[in-house]
């Protein structure tokens, strides 16, 4: 069934689904939105949870979906409302910005079960000279694959917000939290994270003077 709508984080779902583990037993999708993604991802895990602090967003998360998924109205933040280490694939597209980085990764790879898998869908603004240049090469194909898919962006009354880090900050930090991870610029503004947890318990990666 073709996606209702069409914008830059729902053109990565498709990288997002593809690292989903076989056998995975839980998934959890942050910042979830309307559901979207979360609904994809129940036809990989036996069970889903879709979390976000937008009231509105899990209202019509709700609304749209049945099945083997749960939808909660929270922050992954603050570390009471998910249980740690539980998930076996976590997905975040384009939230990580919404919060300092250092603390967003942290709360993310504590979530994580041992061995689990961490897919993060990211967002940096231009620096660099080689920054404009590639960003400016994902025009075209953003405005043709817009006029093909109808137009339709939605979902409506999603929050947006800037990032705080240019590209080659994302990458630095990325790879000096989670060591190995597998970190690529995409075209359409947007960059993919791929973690794999080790077997063992996660290392606590939020740094001195965080909360």
């Amino acid at each position: 069934m073709p996606d209702p709508y069409w914008n830059h984080n729902v053109h990565y779902h498709r990288v997002v689904l593809a690292a989903v583990p076989d056998g995975c037993r839980a998934a959890l999708d942050v910042g979830c939105g309307d559901g979207l993604l979360a609904r994809k991802l129940a036809t990989k895990a036996a069970s889903v949870t879709g979390v976000d602090r937008s009231p509105e967003m899990i209202r019509q998360a709700r609304a749209q979906t049945r099945g083997n998924i749960t939808f909660l109205e929270a922050d992954y933040l603050d570390g009471a409302t998910l249980p740690e280490g539980k998930y076996d694939f976590i997905s975040a597209v384009a939230v990580v910005h919404h919060a300092r980085f250092e603390d967003a990764v942290g709360a993310l790879v504590r979530l994580l079960a041992p061995g689990g898998r961490l897919v993060i869908v990211g967002m940096a603004y231009n620096k660099t000279a080689l920054d404009w240049v590639i960003s400016g090469c994902g025009v075209p194909p953003s405005m043709l694959t817009r006029w093909l898919r109808g137009g339709k962006r939605g979902p409506a009354a999603m929050p947006v917000q800037d990032s705080a880090m240019h590209w080659g900050e994302a990458r630095r930090a990325a790879r000096s939290l989670l060591p190995g991870c597998r970190f690529r610029r995409r075209l359409l503004w947007r960059y993919t994270l791929e973690w794999d947890a080790p077997d063992t318990p996660a290392p606590d990666v939020r740094q001195e003077g965080g909360p």
